[in-house]
């Protein structure tokens, strides 16, 4: 059990000691951190942050699209004619995030990308139509296409730039 073994000297160096770790050390002090955390720290530090990150960039993609179509069809574009506008589609991306865990993987074009786009489309429809909002077809077919290239493109960018930089140059 090397791991209760005593810390001993080391060398001819009195303050020098052999650590637990295997590592030298001087008595009564430990290794300072390096002031920039190593690479797997940094990977990690990213992969807690990209969930939140993800989940931002599709609300403001969604409230985009809410934005938009107020605008286009001359509603005026205010925060709360935007809200009122998206909720529906915000309350069903919620619902699809829990629903995939979308945590686990938010930057995955499948599963998670195609469920969120198509539970959001679906039922952010769903609850305009309850809540007496138009859903006309044409409606149904904007909201389908905007919504896959705003909630699935950034995940097939990210993809492609992943498998890119895996390949060996030649």
């Amino acid at each position: 059990m090397s791991f209760l073994a005593p810390r001993r000297r080391v060398g001819w160096c009195p303050n020098l000691v052999h650590g637990r770790d295997g590592d030298n050390h001087y008595a009564g002090s430990m290794p300072r951190p390096s002031p920039v955390p190593p690479p797997v720290e940094q990977a990690r530090e990213r992969a807690r942050a990209a969930p939140a990150a993800w989940g931002v960039a599709d609300v403001v993609l969604i409230l985009a699209f809410a934005a938009s179509g107020r605008r286009t069809h001359e509603h005026g574009v205010t925060v709360s004619g935007v809200l009122e506008t998206a909720w529906p589609f915000l309350a069903a991306y919620a619902l699809s995030v829990l629903a995939v865990r979308a945590w686990r993987s938010p930057a995955a074009l499948r599963p998670t990308g195609v469920v969120l786009w198509l539970g959001t489309v679906i039922g952010g429809l769903t609850l305009r139509a309850l809540a007496g909002g138009g859903v006309a077809l044409s409606f149904q077919i904007v909201t389908l296409l905007v919504l896959g290239a705003f909630l699935l493109l950034p995940r097939a960018v990210v993809r492609w730039t992943r498998r890119r930089r895996r390949k060996p140059v030649a």
